[in-house]
């Protein structure tokens, strides 16, 4: 990928390195840039920027924007997530083409994980 992403999304933190390693290590996703305020991360061409944020936040509540990544195995995926630091949500759901459940990140940001069936 060269120059800035035409999309992606920007996760605001007060913790942004320990935030960005999370997302890192758990969806390995490549560090693009590193700056004293922000992380840009990459997977797929697909961009999150995990920044610093220029206002105080406000206490941990549910959040308007919620991030989906595939993993390839949901199970899986579910098992691990507690050793980043995040927490696997009862409960999942499916369609024809793909199931999905929620987890959250250590912030407590939610976040949709979706395992292809076909």
């Amino acid at each position: 990928m060269s120059g800035p992403a035409k999309s992606g999304a920007i996760v605001y933190s007060n913790n942004f390195i320990e935030l960005s390693k999370f997302y890192r290590e758990f969806f390995e996703m490549s560090v693009l840039r590193k700056t004293d305020d922000f992380v840009s991360l990459d997977k797929d061409g697909f961009n999150i920027i995990v920044h610093s944020p220029p206002f105080e936040l406000p206490p941990l509540e549910f959040s308007a924007v919620k991030l989906f990544f595939t993993v390839s195995s949901i199970q899986e995926a579910k098992r691990k997530i507690v050793e980043f630091g995040g927490q696997a949500f009862e409960g999942e759901w499916s369609n024809p083409i793909f199931k999905v459940c929620n987890i959250s990140d250590p912030e407590g940001n939610q976040i949709q994980l979706r395992e292809f069936t076909l």
